[in-house]
């Protein structure tokens, strides 16, 4: 059976909800609202924690609202935490990339109308978008997005896409690369006339760490 990337939000009304633990798994967790103690690091909103290891996170005194990437082989443990998490997206993965891999945690940020020419990756990732609207083209479908709303995409297949027109656009996203792009680009353009026109794009990097994930027995 395939990996599964996965991502839920996890909304915990105060302090008194935590800690909660989380099971050794890849993964990266972004701060939407709020504060919370993980891993004995306090992150407030718009940061970011990544690691592979079991850990505690603990809501901050206001409570938090998180959005928590992972990338989950067969047997792994189911992602619900108590009453705390709401699924938002699950994929499975083809398209993991052969070899030694590494988990990208960004952001994308895009002016109003700016757009991503047809590319694609050399990985998979989920996405979320935080702000703004986005309207993504691919594999035949077109299909658009507000703040909250999710999406895969696998690496390989060609995307397009659109930011709105009238506001600007961002969204949170993690992918699992081949590890040779440590500190590297993974977007190849597809039509040469687009490879060295400018990009209306900016990117925010949070992590850029190998990881050891292997795929449970």
């Amino acid at each position: 059976m395939p990996p599964i990337m996965r991502l839920y939000e996890d909304v915990l009304s105060n302090a008194a909800a935590g800690p909660l633990p989380l099971p050794a798994l890849s993964r990266m967790i972004f701060l939407v609202h709020g504060s919370a103690t993980i891993g004995g690091r306090v992150l407030n909103e718009g940061e970011v924690w990544h690691g592979e290891d079991a850990v505690a996170v603990a809501p901050g005194p206001a409570g938090a609202t998180w959005w928590r990437f992972e990338l989950a082989g067969e047997g792994a443990p189911d992602g619900h935490l108590a009453h705390a998490s709401r699924p938002k997206l699950a994929a499975c993965v083809e398209t993991l990339p052969a070899g030694e891999i590494l988990l990208r945690g960004d952001s994308v940020a895009f002016p109003p109308g700016g757009c991503a020419y047809r590319h694609c990756h050399q990985g998979p990732g989920i996405r979320c978008l935080i702000e703004g609207g986005i309207r993504i083209d691919t594999a035949g479908h077109s299909t658009s997005y507000g703040p909250g709303g999710a999406w895969y995409e696998s690496g390989p297949e060609p995307v397009f896409a659109q930011a709105a027109s009238d506001r600007a656009t961002r969204f949170i996203r993690m992918m699992i690369l081949p590890r040779a792009l440590l500190g590297k680009s993974s977007i190849q353009y597809l039509d040469p006339q687009d490879r060295d026109r400018p990009k209306s794009q900016t990117y925010k990097i949070f992590a850029d760490a190998p990881i050891a994930f292997r795929t449970r027995p």
